[in-house]
């Protein structure tokens, strides 16, 4: 108890206090979330009040049909494999009779998508968008006499309707809300703090309240602090000594708003200022700061677009342990719940209104409905969240089609922003775009929507570009919208020496490399991101795509099946850390740190060298295996034309370009990157860093060599209603597997498992299920809170018949070398396109490996149909290793017959194994190069 309530509760016994009449009276509003009925289909009459339900699925909300099914490989990649379709709830209640002569009234926070209410078999309301909440005024349709009511909802989700996945069904909260006859009207108290710059200084804030009312009455006002204690009363509310709202310490007050007909009506809000200036870019209170951010889609990995304040909490946060202090809600309205948490942990919010006005992006999008809804609902989704202290920014949508249309674009964007200024002028409105690449023309669309804007969010800008708006534009502010847009799976690595490279398309493989190094089209590596927004003062700052892998959008592997999610995340989908997440830790947090990658000591070759990299925010790393050290590594202080002084190492970078010598170069001059590297011949046993800062141990991070799986271990995260359980495969010792794929079967007592999950972008396990394979030696359960969790650990997952290290197109898989036909083939051949920094690429690696596996046998002989010509080359050199059981064994004995010509038997013979798998390394002719890859139409074992 802080000591102003301590002083408020002793005034209150000694009789020199007075508690605020009214102010525990009972909320208007309850949950109306408990014991529906659910069926995913379109029964005729589902409306009407005397329907049998009876059969009908028992639940409560909120709930995502889609989330419950396996993945369909006929349904759209785009979103994540799920069905849609057409689903109904029904829930049967009774009114008590005080309810008669009051206002009755359902406030949904949001259904996906296009949701029909009917109140007693009538129609009460129809509302398409998914993403905005909604009020259905039930007064005069509801029975106040003990007689039931019957509330129906059909929600009609027709695919595809989204770029990503959305979810299906009545994914958040509903509220019942009953009200005396005068009383607030719905988001009815606007609080703001007027010249709050200049009042604080002085010692106090202005709390100036707008409140409308349905009907005549008085109204009076009182403040409350965090403690419940009353620091202004009156109309003209001043507080005393205020406590700001920052995103280190975010501290919050309730305006308690009463009217004389006994409406009461709560309403927390933050007192705090900003500024985004063109030139000076961000200020929170004052102090100047970057807006360091993450994207997030509303979906919750395993739980789907169901709303879980738990789950939101985890994730919230995740990302705050990385740094961030802003998130953009791309690209649509977040829930209550999200808003609120944000303002609890000090977070603030870019709140976005659409993917797509006029012009569809998908077949049944909200283009559908936007000409008619479009008004009413980015005023619904301003309206609900204005008295946030988190939000900063609304913008009126993401990289719109019509943005480059001046007859259709110009009209539309004019008609959002003055629906926006009608409800708050506090804030700038702003739009997310990939349309300012370039400069625009005087007079085009680009050129008039920018001007109506505030500020314009830039997705995937050059520096340059970056640097000739800001010269055009001089009194637009702007932020980078989207930035990075890199590529990875966890413990995935690949070509370290290569800016970009590939992605691995071999079933149970499909994964983008770590090393900040698999980056498509249109984006950049992580580490160039931060340096181009951190050199540029007037740039307000960035939001990273994306702070989490979400379900949908499978990017890079648009269409392979079953690769369900994208890989754009700094988390993946069960929200454990990728290495992208330390880069940007590595940057935007002031607490010490250094992280290693690999993420893995274990699955190397003896002597074989390995790419050891350390993110760090000291400026001296030193790098010990097994107690021996390998050398200190230093970043340099440098410092930005604006005098902020920063981490970075000296060598040029070759990933811009661009720029004058191929490197991304700052305005100072300066080049470098922001990892320390290292060349480690492998060797079993333990590889540490330690970090320093003059000479003192700031922070360490180690690796160590596992043996086999043993056993899980199990850590659990408390929340309010559900409990987050990482499961980890560790060895006899408590080393961490970091390749295990063991299947873990979750048991709960007192509870139940509500989802599991292991992050793999192309896990087609259900996400419902209580059974699940680790992916890179782990894995989570979600479970109700309080419940007991046990972990059973299973088989590893069994090898395919045909597999590879690595396969370099969706055409060119390992099924190809046992499928008959010499026209297809397994492949190492990829190309990887240019990006606005970077060339197209396609460079061969150094050795590859294919394998064949079975039911045990014996085998002395390899024939492989080798490809020669072009790119192609046989192999300078081949290995032969067998499975005993436990690992690869070099086979004895080898001696090879090559082809004389493309498209003939090369035959590898050796002493003959008894074992259920051989694996054929593949060593390249002309590694680093455009040529010396490797291409066998047929690969057979006898």
């Amino acid at each position: 108890m802080s000591w102003r309530r301590l002083i408020f509760v002793l005034l209150l016994l000694l009789g020199l206090a007075t508690p605020i009449a009214g102010a525990a009276a009972a909320p208007r509003s309850t949950s109306f979330t408990q014991d529906w009925r659910f069926v995913l289909a379109d029964p005729a009459n589902a409306h009407m009040p005397d329907y049998d339900d009876s059969a009908w699925r028992r639940l409560d909300l909120p709930h995502d049909w889609s989330i419950e099914f396996d993945p369909d490989p006929q349904a759209a990649p785009g979103e994540g494999y799920y069905r849609a379709g057409t689903g109904w709830y029904r829930k049967t209640f009774t009114l008590p009779a005080t309810a008669k002569g009051k206002r009755i009234s359902l406030e949904f926070d949001g259904v996906y998508m296009d949701s029909h209410v009917y109140v007693n078999g009538k129609l009460a309301a129809n509302h398409p968008y998914g993403y905005t909440g909604f009020n259905v005024d039930m007064t005069d349709l509801v029975h106040t006499d003990g007689a039931p009511n019957v509330v129906a909802v059909k929600v009609v989700h027709q695919a595809p309707s989204s770029r990503w996945y959305a979810g299906s069904g009545i994914y958040r909260n509903v509220h019942l809300v009953v009200t005396e006859p005068v009383h607030v009207a719905r988001h009815g108290v606007f609080v703001t703090t007027p010249d709050l710059e200049t009042t604080y200084p002085q010692g106090y804030a202005r709390i100036d309240v707008k409140t409308d009312l349905v009907g005549s009455g008085t109204v009076t006002h009182h403040v409350l602090d965090a403690d419940g204690v009353v620091v202004a009363s009156g109309k003209d509310l001043r507080v005393d000594r205020p406590k700001l709202w920052s995103t280190d310490q975010p501290y919050l007050y309730t305006l308690l708003t009463k009217v004389s007909s006994g409406d009461t009506v709560r309403t927390r809000f933050g007192i705090r200022w900003f500024r985004i200036d063109p030139a000076e870019g961000f200020s929170l209170n004052g102090r100047y700061s970057k807006l360091q951010g993450v994207n997030l889609h509303h979906t919750l990995g395993a739980l789907g677009a169901a709303v879980s304040e738990d789950g939101i909490r985890q994730q919230l946060l995740t990302m705050k342990r990385m740094g961030v202090n802003a998130v953009r809600t791309s690209h649509n309205p977040p829930s209550p719940e999200f808003v609120r948490l944000c303002d609890e942990l000090g977070l603030l919010l870019m709140i976005e209104a659409f993917d797509t006005w006029h012009t569809p992006k998908k077949q049944y999008d909200y283009g559908r409905f936007f000409d008619e809804n479009s008004d009413a609902d980015i005023e619904e989704m301003v309206h609900a969240a204005r008295n946030s202290p988190s939000v900063i920014m609304w913008s009126i949508g993401n990289e719109i089609p019509d943005g480059t249309s001046v007859a259709i674009g110009v009209p539309i964007a004019r008609r959002l922003i003055d629906d926006i200024k009608s409800v708050d002028r506090t804030r700038p409105v702003v739009i997310g775009s990939h349309s300012y690449t370039s400069v625009p023309e005087d007079g085009s669309a680009q050129d008039q929507i920018l001007r109506m804007l505030d500020g314009v969010g830039l997705n995937y800008n050059s520096a340059k570009s970056v640097d000739a708006l800001h010269a055009k534009y001089p009194g637009t502010f702007f932020v980078e919208s989207e930035s990075s847009s890199e590529t990875s799976a966890r413990g995935v690595y690949l070509d370290p020496g290569q800016l970009n490279t590939g992605q691995n398309y071999t079933p149970g493989k499909q994964g983008g490399s770590s090393y900040d190094n698999n980056i498509v089209g249109w984006a950049s590596s992580g580490e160039h991101a931060l340096k181009k927004d951190r050199d540029r003062k007037f740039l307000a700052g960035q939001f990273l795509w994306s702070g989490q892998d979400y379900i949908g959008e499978p990017t890079p592997y648009s269409g392979v099946f079953p690769v369900r999610s994208s890989l754009f995340g700094a988390v993946d989908t069960a929200g454990f850390e990728k290495d992208q997440f330390y880069l940007f830790q590595s940057q935007w947090s002031a607490k010490p740190m250094v992280h290693l990658l690999p993420m893995d000591w274990t699955a190397h070759e003896p002597g074989a060298p390995v790419q050891v990299w350390a993110y760090s925010n000291a400026p001296d790393v030193e790098l010990f295996l097994n107690g021996r050290s390998l050398g200190v590594k230093s970043f340099s202080t440098k410092k930005t034309t604006y005098g902020k002084s920063y981490l970075e190492t000296d060598e040029p970078t070759g990933d811009d370009k661009t720029c004058a010598g191929g490197s991304y170069t700052s305005p100072n001059g300066g080049t470098g990157h922001l990892r320390l590297a290292w060349t480690v011949p492998f060797e079993p046993g333990e590889l540490t860093a330690v970090a320093r800062e003059n000479g003192r141990q700031v922070a360490t991070d180690g690796l160590r060599t596992a043996g086999a799986p043993a056993r899980v271990a199990l850590k659990t995260v408390r929340g309010k209603q559900l409990d987050y359980v990482t499961a980890t495969v560790v060895d006899a010792g408590g080393t961490v597997v970091p390749n295990a794929d063991n299947q873990i079967t979750f048991s709960a007592t007192g509870g139940r498992i509500v989802g599991t999950d292991n992050g793999r972008p192309e896990d087609e396990e259900n996400f419902t299920k209580p059974v699940r394979s680790a992916f890179q030696g782990k894995a989570l359960a979600i479970v109700t809170a309080g419940a007991r969790v046990t972990a059973k650990l299973g088989a590893a997952r069994p090898r395919p018949a045909a597999d590879a290290s690595y396969s370099g197109a969706a055409t060119t898989l390992p099924a190809h070398l046992i499928d008959g036909n010499p026209d297809t083939a397994w492949s190492n051949f990829y190309t990887k396109g240019q990006t606005p920094q970077l060339p197209a690429t396609s460079l061969s690696h150094a050795s590859d490996w294919v394998a064949l596996n079975w039911p045990k046998r014996t085998v002395g002989k390899l024939t492989a149909t080798f490809t020669t010509g072009g790119v192609y080359s046989l192999p300078k050199e081949v290995d032969v290793r067998y499975w005993d059981g436990a690992r690869y064994t070099p086979v004895t004995g080898l001696h090879v017959a090559w082809a004389g010509e493309s498209g003939a038997p090369s035959t590898v013979t050796f002493d003959a194994v008894s074992t259920t798998g051989v694996r054929l390394g593949l060593t390249s002719s002309a590694p680093g190069t455009g040529g010396g890859f490797l291409r066998i139409a047929e690969l057979t074992a006898s």
